[in-house]
């Protein structure tokens, strides 16, 4: 542990003592960790002068020593793009774990294949019992924007909690959803018999987990019945990350299948992600599909380029392209690219969706 704080500034080392209010919650509320538990901290390096993701490993760390937590550990490794593996000390460490050990993802972009392990993270951790707590994409930010992350976990996390399970039963109740607005966005998405979910934050049951901030419900939608238009005006996800769009990306659907995407440069960059992802893909069907439906719904996050965040400011929505089979879907792809836009007029059978309370 030494030898990972001495890998940040004085400056850096404040910051990430600063944090400890904030990461306590998500150790103590989230995940509920024991004080007698293992206590697993897996990260990366970071990129120069976009620190965020060590900072917050060692802040952490150092919030797991504040409440007496015996045996908090943290791995970094080098940051990992879209296809890349973890390390091997990533994939060693998890397969030697205790049953239900708690564990943070604190990473740049992506984690990594677990190519030793041969199934994904979210599968590992459900098989094995254990249980999670990630935040992914903070390379896009520079250190100095680490308040931006901040402020996104310091929130009211009952009232939170409750505005997603309210909407989540009327998603649930629902059998086709009619999204628009004013930049032009007009689909229809069929999920009927569809489980809607919640990013509550509630993550202290084995084989449970998800993202860091909280404040998100979405669901997957049924094959083909999809159809529309999609104007993205916020945030797009790349293969190298997540892009703020500066003129808007319009996405033509068809019986769920993306036909065409106009724009200017942003738009192009998504066009040759979904290239890459279909000559790489075992499963290039599931490339140019539409999966995902998300409403945005922690009230302080801003769109900022981080998609972890984009997706879950409150006026927001969000479609996801690619893979969804691990979320109640039948879409399998290399990629889940979601797409952000915002003031949403969402009508859930023909009955205007009340985003906040």
């Amino acid at each position: 542990m030494d030898d990972i704080i001495k890998t940040l500034t004085d400056e850096e080392l404040q910051l990430a003592k600063r944090s400890i209010p904030y990461l306590s919650k998500i150790i103590s509320d989230c995940l509920k960790v024991q004080k007698d538990e293992n206590f697993l901290i897996l990260g990366d390096s970071g990129y120069p002068n976009k620190k965020i993701a060590p900072i917050l490993c060692v802040g952490y760390f150092l919030a797991a020593k504040k409440l007496g937590i015996k045996n908090p550990k943290i791995i970094l490794q080098d940051p990992k793009e879209k296809g890349d593996y973890a390390d091997p000390s990533i994939t060693k460490t998890l397969t030697s774990l205790k049953q239900n050990t708690p564990i943070i993802l604190t990473i740049s972009n992506r984690l990594g294949k677990l190519k030793s392990i041969g199934k994904s993270f979210r599968t590992f951790i459900k098989q094995e019992g254990h249980r999670f707590a990630s935040m992914p994409s903070l390379g896009t930010l520079k250190t100095e924007e680490i308040d931006k992350i901040l402020n996104t976990i310091d929130i009211d996390y009952d009232s939170v909690r409750k505005n997603c399970e309210r909407i989540n039963k009327i998603i649930n109740n629902g059998n086709e959803l009619h999204i628009t607005t004013e930049k032009g966005t007009d689909l229809y998405m069929n999920i009927k018999n569809k489980k809607a979910l919640s990013v509550s934050g509630i993550y202290d049951l084995p084989g449970t987990g998800g993202n860091i901030p909280i404040g998100e419900v979405y669901t997957p939608c049924r094959g083909k019945f999809v159809e529309g238009k999609v104007v993205i005006d916020l945030s797009s996800r790349i293969k190298e990350g997540t892009q703020l769009v500066k003129e808007p990306i319009t996405l033509e659907i068809k019986e769920g299948n993306i036909i065409s995407i106009t724009g200017c440069e942003e738009a192009e960059k998504l066009k040759e992600t979904l290239t890459w992802a279909h000559d790489h893909s075992k499963f290039p069907w599931g490339v140019r599909r539409i999966g995902e439906l998300g409403i945005g719904l922690n009230p302080n996050a801003k769109i900022i380029g981080s998609m972890n965040i984009d997706e879950k400011v409150v006026g927001t929505a969000h479609i996801a392209i690619g893979s969804n089979y691990w979320f109640g879907g039948t879409i399998y792809a290399i990629i889940h690219l979601d797409q952000v836009f915002k003031n949403p007029r969402i009508e859930v059978d023909g009955k205007i969706l009340n985003i906040t309370q």
